[in-house]
Parts: structure tokens; sequence; C-alpha cells
């Protein structure tokens, strides 16, 4: 079986809805690597959509999940739990910022996350009203596609979507949106669509991930706080795509000194199994009454024991400062790289080990060179690389590498990725 075969067999029976970036089939993968069906080797700069910060197939990962496997798979925890996930949520309950006293349920997906932090800060606070901000990214349900700031491909044709969800400015340095105008945006919210009394929630990501990788100040995530304190506001902090490692802390908003009321947690959290979390501050999380929050296959102990080993292996391998190695070197290596085409890059940044390149055209910014992006994502495969675009326009690449691939990995992934942005700009 080859590659072009097994995508027209997908074609015929997967939805185009759910399109595959590339048309190359996995056979196995190991750490920051990956075979296709056809036995090509690709360096995994993407790591699938950061989940795999631990890399693929982790020896430890993988035993501990094959140890459950031969107790039990499933019993679901709303009915017989078992004693993994209590150590799990006694965990991350451990790990998460601030010193308030905190409590967590299990999900399945980072949209189940979200969605259940909007149902928390409602019965919590009797509220209705949710404010999130442009480019954020939060899901695929009904709510999280609500809650997301960007149309296409997120909220294109699947209307209408739930009210009392209002959006302001993520400020951004670099295109001139600064924290001042981003707070302004927010109060004027209280005066023109929903009073602050009306609001459940304020929901952001300290970095934005689909929205192309930009750091919220920590000054505007202290605002923030300020804000939900003198509102009774509950702050919701998206962690999914930043969390456990992957930005040079446990958690990014770690760098703000903030604590927030509730956090989401997902992707890198289990090495590549399926689950999610809430966690927050256990007056807030105990709101809504038993039986009130829950899933299925929420906190599967398949799941749960992959995530107990991925958090030892972070702590044992250093992954954390690893992250913020792995940053430093890409941060210098596509710096050099736009010294060269400064017309064509208009920012590298990083934060730990979350890196992008943001393309445009001409040196202006506010040109978006969306052609070079798709480009360089649609021929990243024949130069044996896993690479990923995001950004509100979609002209930003994206790196996330495993943490724990070697400097060599690295760096020749790098130079794979100088000679295809060399040939195709």
């Amino acid at each position: 079986m080859n590659n072009e075969k097994l995508q027209a067999r997908k074609t015929q029976v997967i939805a185009r809805g759910q399109g595959n970036v590339y048309p190359v089939y996995v056979e196995h993968a190991k750490n920051a690597e990956i075979w296709d069906v056809e036995g090509q080797r690709y360096i995994d700069f993407g790591t699938g959509i950061a989940v795999c910060n631990t890399g693929h197939s982790h020896p430890k990962v993988a035993a501990a999940a094959k140890a459950q496997i031969d107790k039990f798979s499933h019993t679901c925890v709303m009915v017989n739990p078992y004693e993994v996930a209590v150590e799990l949520a006694e965990k991350l309950t451990d790990i998460a910022p601030g010193d308030s006293e905190k409590k967590a349920i299990f999900v399945t997906t980072g949209a189940e996350a979200v969605e259940n932090c909007v149902k928390i800060a409602r019965a919590h606070t009797g509220r209705r009203g949710v404010i999130a901000f442009n480019g954020g990214f939060h899901g695929r349900t009904n709510l999280t596609m609500a809650l997301t700031g960007k149309i296409t491909p997120y909220k294109n044709l699947f209307g209408p979507f739930p009210g009392d969800i209002f959006h302001a400015p993520f400020p951004i340095e670099c295109h001139d949106i600064t924290v001042k105008e981003s707070l302004k945006a927010v109060e004027n919210l209280f005066k023109v669509d929903i009073a602050p009394t009306d609001v459940a929630a304020i929901i952001v990501e300290p970095v934005q991930g689909e929205g192309g990788f930009y750091q919220a100040p920590p000054e505007f995530l202290q605002a923030l706080r300020i804000l939900c304190d003198q509102h009774g506001i509950v702050l919701i902090a998206d962690e999914i795509q930043t969390g456990f490692g992957r930005t040079g802390k446990m958690f990014n908003f770690e760098y703000s000194g903030v604590e927030p009321d509730l956090i989401t947690m997902a992707k890198g959290i289990a090495g590549g199994f399926p689950i999610a979390a809430v966690v927050g501050k256990s007056d807030i999380m105990d709101a809504p009454l038993p039986g009130g929050l829950g899933g299925t296959y929420g906190g599967s102990p398949v799941a749960c024991a992959a995530a107990l080993a991925v958090l030892d292996i972070i702590t044992e391998e250093n992954l954390i400062q690893r992250a913020n190695d792995i940053g430093e070197i890409f941060n210098q290596r596509l710096s050099a790289l736009k010294t060269q085409h400064p017309d064509l890059i208009l920012e590298v940044r990083n934060t730990g080990s979350m890196i992008a390149m943001e393309l445009i055209e001409n040196g202006d910014a506010e040109q978006p060179n969306i052609a070079l992006t798709q480009a360089i994502i649609a021929n990243a495969a024949k130069y044996g690389l896993v690479l990923l675009a995001c950004g509100f326009y979609g002209n930003v690449i994206r790196f996330l590498p495993a943490l724990t691939a070697s400097n060599d990995i690295i760096e020749e992934g790098l130079v794979k990725f100088t000679e295809l942005f060399n040939k195709i700009s």
C-alpha cells in the first residue's frame, strides 16, 4: 500500500471537512521522527499539534498504557472510579499555577474542557456572558466555535452560534494593537453590549495558538485579573496548546504571576492519549451540582496512566528547561533567515518551544504572505518535514518540536527548512 492509494481510499469514506494537511500515511513514529507507509522518513515539527511533547511512543508512556490495559481499559470514572484518576487529579491540582486550593474534572477533548469551564463559571456566578478575544481558538463544538475569534475555516457554514458571547482585540505589538487598546475594548463591551454584572467569564490563551503564536504581555493578563476581581468575573486560562512544558514553564500563565480561576488542559497532557481536564479553585469548581459535570470517556484509565508517565518524564528529563533550549536554537536559526529575507519575514518569535515565523510581502506587516506560507506547507514533505501553519490570515509557520528531540535532529530539520524556504521564496 502507498500514500496515493490510501489517500484515494480516505477521500471515498471520510468527509472532506476532516481533511489532512499531508497525503502522507504514518506507518510508525519514534520521538521526533515519522516514517510513512512507503518507508520515507520525516522530521516532525508539528507533534500532532503540540500533543507529543514527550515525543512519539516514549517508552515510559507506552509501558504505562500497556500496564493499565492489562488491568482494565474502561469502567467510567463516574460509575466505578479508580486510583489512577485520583492520583492524576492530585498531581494536576498541585502543579497548577497559584496557591489556592484546587479541584479537577476529567473530560476527553480540549473543546469539552472549554465548554465545562463555561458551565462551571455560569453555575458559580449565575451570569450568562463570556468574553473572548479576536484570533483566539477554543474548539470546534458549537459553543467553542462561538468563542473562537476566526471565521474560516472553523466557523464558516456552521452558524447560528450561542448568544451572549463577545469578542475584544488581542494585544499584538507587531500589528500595533496595544494592551491599552485591548483593555479599553473590553471596557467598551461593558458600556455597549453587556454589563459586567452579567459576565460570567473571560477566557484567554496566554499564547494564541491558531491565532499566530502571539504571547499575551504579562501586564495584560495582570490587568485582566484585576478586572475580573473587580467585577466578580471568572478568569479562564486556555492552556490547551501552551501547557505541559511547551512554553518553558509547566503552564504559560506562570510568566505573568497571575493565578487564573479555571484552567483548561489537554494536548500535551498524555503523550498522545485522548484526555483533557479542567483544574480550578475549589469553591468555583464545586458550583455545579452532583451529576452536572462528566462524560462517558472522561478520565480514561489508560490515558490517566499515560498522563502520569508524562509528568514523570517532564521532571526526569528536565523538559521545561529543554523547551527553552530548543526555542533558543530555533530562534537563532530562523532569525538568521529573517536577516536574509527582511521583506518576507516580519517576525520570528518564540516562547519556549512554541515557535513562529510570520510571513509578509514587501516588508509590510499589513500584507500577509498567504501564498508563500501555503507553498512552504505544500512542499514540506518533499524535504522530509512535517510543518504546520496558523495565524489570523494563515501566514504564520509554526514549529512545535518534541521537547525530547535531540540537537542533531533539530539541526537537520532546520537545515531542511532553510533549503525549503530559500527554494520556495
